[in-house]
């Protein structure tokens, strides 16, 4: 039987702190999931919902975006992809009564983790100008409210469209197209906070921002490097292709700041020898200093141009353009100068560099450890130099691999959910629509809050996520959504967006995953691409929350109707009705999705095109692979400080925190920890369990604090820490972005440690 929600807030200022763990997965893992879905779900509901994760007559996972092969398990889940099921599939309900009893205040002073406890929201609430509570509105009603604000705009562009990677593909395709039809590229995303620096990159130097393997790629590999990234929280079925791979004789490195259970042994819940024993993964861990990344594989290239018929020549020859400079920057690597950036010995990049010479194909993954610093576009650039040298892109075992988050994060962006939308997209959308879509670039996330804040921007739609708990700066950002004229939420769920508004605030209730969708007397499914550029269908099983929901398709087409009228041709009520005609049209739009809706009616869907893995085909201007030479960079802290990196929990997605532990990492009943390498510590004198204020140091002056954290003793590399966002994205600076790609740089904040009281 399902439980009820908590009544209070739980006490997380005193944790209870044991040692880490040194495996992932497992019979805990399977116990925890057990648990947490029951609470949610009972157990009926469970095993009816969870069979039905990942399969091909199923839904995808509102989780990560990690890729599933063409054979499934029966249970094909992981543990944190089960509690994002189990809270969208919760029994638990909000309802209008629910508002009266929570004025906005009371929502506003409650954590993220008690909010999302309190279960699915069942109708469309409306806060009007001044008023303390939400209320019930009809739809129609609410779709009035927002096309009155849209048309009272002195531009389009002083709307904001924010799109959640959990959008399907025919909802975000519909979202971009009422924004342009409208008038406006103001589409942020989700991307523009995580690897946004990776499409950055890998569009200048391979002409395609997306990586370039498959699963099966990794299960061939010689060598497979993880950098700047924990799979056993934040990927977790990822560790089940990495262990296919050791059995196939891969070597796998990690370059982490932190050492993670899941890279360490894998516990695979799969299979009675991996519940038991499990697989040692990491044949190598490099624990870099934070933002050493750039150095380490500057001086790898340097070794690897050094090594007598190391260099794929004929790759290099025939395939690339800009070697000569690269090389010159390469060969002036300095080891004395990446020793001090990396914090890494001698002999261990030596030990690195001879499993890199002894593999014939390499692979390197990586996610928000190398995508949010001031240089990671630089270091992605660097990683590629590193595999160009060898050839290890368009061959099978070998290529580029950022690991996306959000289930369809990838998707959106194919779609057209970008601020800067390439011209040949513009055109194809032109062309099918009959309407000139502005060409001029719009913001992304980081512009946007500025935009708020300056008054330039006024009315804020998010189609999910957690926007103001996601963003940096938490202070600005807060403030500069309160200044707008209307804030709408396209939701599921509570979270702390719905707490901080503008002038007037609509929360529209949507379907999940989960949820049966019936549009015109038909059952609709929608789809979903993958890390890796696969592309399939979803359909959901259960009877939806509520009857007042809709589906982000048909919000997207009501609300476009509502606010052009009769005077667009585009037919959003045939949209609405049947999302085979969304396809049709995505079929002529978007490149790879030709006979979109044959495809995905085999099994499994289909993948897209991808010239350099399928052909060595280098979409650039020139047609070949760039090799690029930046001067390398790290961050450089002051004496008496800390270089803090924000990440999630292991109860933790994304901003949606499901419990208050962190069970490989030792911590227990709280969220306010602050990881510290023990010789720091005691030279900064703070005592395991005392209380400190993390207080950012930022070139404006401006003072940010985050009270009130243990402070733990946690083998970190020296000279870092690390803490749980959203609590500590109150430390990063708005302005502490990213050069190109402009992602907020929540990896390396320069902090100093205050004593505060215990709380």
């Amino acid at each position: 039987m399902a439980s009820k929600p908590p009544a209070g807030d739980p006490v997380q200022d005193a944790p209870q702190v044991a040692a880490p763990q040194h495996a992932a997965a497992g019979l805990p893992a399977i116990g925890h999931t057990l648990r947490v879905a029951q609470q949610q779900m009972g157990v009926g509901r469970t095993a009816r919902t969870l069979m039905k994760v990942n399969q091909k007559d199923g839904f995808d996972c509102p989780g990560c975006a990690w890729p599933e092969g063409d054979k499934r398990h029966v249970a094909e889940f992981c543990e944190n992809g089960a509690k994002a099921v189990a809270e969208e599939a919760t029994l638990r309900r909000v309802t209008p009564d629910f508002f009266a009893a929570h004025p906005l205040s009371d929502l506003a002073n409650r954590s993220g983790y008690w909010l999302g406890q309190q279960g699915r929201i069942t109708q469309p609430m409306y806060l009007p100008e001044g008023a303390e509570r939400y209320e019930a509105v009809t739809w129609e009603r609410a779709f009035a409210i927002i096309a009155e604000e849209l048309r009272a705009l002195g531009s389009p562009d002083e709307a904001l469209f924010y799109t959640s990677g959990r959008t399907s593909n025919e909802a975000a395709f519909l979202l971009q197209l009422f924004a342009r039809e409208f008038g406006t590229n103001n589409l942020p995303d989700c991307s523009n906070m995580c690897h946004e620096s990776s499409g950055s990159a890998l569009t200048e130097t391979i002409g395609v921002g997306k990586g370039s393997v498959s699963l099966e790629d990794l299960h061939q590999a010689d060598l497979i490097i993880v950098a700047g990234q924990n799979p056993g929280t934040n990927h977790p079925r990822m560790l089940s292709a990495l262990e296919q791979a050791k059995a196939s004789g891969a070597k796998i490195i990690s370059v982490n700041p932190l050492p993670e259970a899941g890279l360490e042994r894998f516990k695979n819940p799969q299979t009675p020898r991996g519940m038991l024993k499990g697989t040692a993964l990491n044949d190598l861990f490099l624990q870099i200093r934070i933002g050493g990344d750039q150095a380490l594989f500057r001086l790898l290239n340097k070794l690897i141009l050094q090594t007598a018929g190391a260099v794929d020549e004929t790759f290099v020859r025939e395939h690339t353009e800009g070697f000569e400079d690269f090389a010159a920057a390469a060969r002036a690597a300095d080891w004395d100068a990446t020793l001090a950036a990396t914090g890494l010995g001698r002999e261990e990049i030596e030990q690195a560099l001879r499993m890199v010479l002894d593999s014939r194909r390499t692979i390197v993954c990586w996610a928000m450890g190398l995508t949010q610093h001031k240089h990671s576009v630089a270091t992605i650039r660097e990683v590629v130099n590193f595999l160009l040298l060898r050839g290890n892109i368009g061959r099978p075992g070998a290529g580029v691999c950022p690991v996306r988050g959000h289930s369809n994060v990838q998707g959106d962006r194919t779609m057209g959910i970008f601020e800067r939308p390439a011209p040949a997209f513009l055109d194809a959308l032109e062309k099918e629509f009959g309407f000139a879509p502005p060409r001029h670039h719009g913001l992304d996330v980081v512009r946007s809050i500025a935009a708020l804040r300056d008054g330039k921007a006024k009315v804020f739609f998010a189609m999910g996520g957690n926007f103001v708990a996601a963003s940096p700066d938490t202070e600005v950002t807060e403030a500069a959504m309160r200044r707008a004229r209307l804030t709408v939420h396209v939701s599921t769920k509570l979270n702390r967006s719905h707490a901080v508004t503008g002038r007037r605030a609509l929360i529209l209730p949507t379907l999940g995953r989960t949820d049966k969708d019936i549009q015109g007397g038909r059952r609709q499914v929608v789809t979903v691409e993958d890390s890796m550029g696969m592309v399939h269908a979803s359909r959901g099983n259960l009877t939806p929350a509520s009857p007042h929901l809709l589906s982000e398709p048909a919000i997207v087409a009501r609300l476009a109707r509502a606010v052009l009228g009769p005077s667009s041709t585009t037919p959003w009520e045939d949209f609405e009705k049947d999302y085979s005609t969304i396809r049709d049209r995505i079929a002529r739009v978007v490149p790879g999705f030709e006979d979109f809706n044959a495809k995905i009616a085999r099994p499994g869907g289909f993948t897209l095109p991808h010239g350099p893995r399928d052909e060595r085909r280098f979409p650039t201007a020139t047609g070949k692979a760039h090799f690029t030479a930046a001067p390398v960079e790290y961050p450089e802290v002051p004496e008496g400080r800390l270089l803090l990196q924000t990440l999630r929990s292991h109860d933790q997605y994304n901003t949606t925190v499901y419990g208050l532990d962190d069970r490989y990492r030792g911590i227990k009943g709280g969220r306010r920890v602050v990881l510290v390498n023990p010789d720091d510590a005691r030279e900064l004198g703070l005592a395991d369990g005392s209380y400190a204020d993390l207080v950012g140091e930022w070139k404006d002056g401006v003072e940010r604090r985050a009270p009130g954290f243990r402070v733990v003793h946690y083998p970190t590399a020296r000279g870092c820490a690390a803490a749980y966002y959203p609590e500590t994205n109150v430390l990063v600076p708005l302005d502490s972005t990213a050069d190109t790609s402009n992602t907020p740089a929540s990896k390396s904040v320069i902090v100093r440690l205050e004593q505060s009281p215990t709380v």
